[in-house]
């Protein structure tokens, strides 16, 4: 299994534009093959940033949602209201606990 986190800041005034479009992304998402989970969070001091963390079977797997239809859907509505500074960062899983 492969995590990515991305950092983003969205333009003030635009997060619930940001929010909706990114739900509709993630209802698609969880049809792609390898999908596993996905979690979006704000972080308390900067209402304006997110932070995505999504797990997938594979980065293969994350490649291919990035070029599906539904993503390149969304992709156009969210690149208008973030401020194209954005981090990524790829970690290989090695244990995932639940509850």
């Amino acid at each position: 299994m492969m995590t990515i986190v991305t950092h983003l800041r969205i333009k003030e005034g635009q997060e619930p534009a940001w929010d909706t479009a990114f739900r509709e992304r993630v209802e698609a998402a969880k049809a792609q093959p390898g999908f596993i989970s996905v979690q979006l969070c704000i972080p308390v001091d900067a209402m304006n940033e997110r932070v995505i963390i999504g797990t997938w079977q594979s980065r293969a797997d994350w490649e291919a949602w990035h070029n599906a239809d539904a993503f390149r859907q969304t992709r156009e509505q969210m690149e208008e209201t973030d401020t194209k500074r954005r981090r990524e960062w790829w970690h290989e899983v090695v244990l995932e606990e639940r509850r």
